[in-house]
């Protein structure tokens, strides 16, 4: 149903794997991005959210990744992330600088 779509999600807590994982299985491209370090001593190595996605580590605080995820972005149809408020912005990934690469990406809440 959504074969051709791809999705990247920004790993998070929350609905944003659910609806990654959604979107995976009916058929979109879902790419997430994890953290290079777990955040929490013994997580799992790969949460169940994670069906049907491929992903990639990144350091989100390193310029040469951001570089790598800003590519990735500019092929995406979608983009979900699910930290706080502000979070995105911080790390220089806000609407402003994802719609530059990619203005086919949305706004819309």
């Amino acid at each position: 149903m959504l074969r051709g779509i791809r999705i990247v999600e920004i790993e998070a807590l929350g609905p944003a794997p659910f609806a990654g994982m959604l979107l995976a299985d009916h058929g979109a491209d879902v790419i997430v991005v994890h953290r290079k370090h777990p955040a929490v001593p013994g997580q799992p190595e790969r949460s169940l959210l994670d069906r049907g996605k491929r992903s990639i580590a990144l350091d989100l605080k390193n310029d040469d990744d951001v570089a790598v995820l800003m590519r990735l972005i500019a092929t995406a149809d979608g983009l979900i992330e699910g930290f706080r408020p502000g979070v995105m912005e911080r790390l220089g990934l806000g609407p402003e600088a994802c719609l530059a690469v990619n203005p086919r990406l949305s706004t819309a809440a």
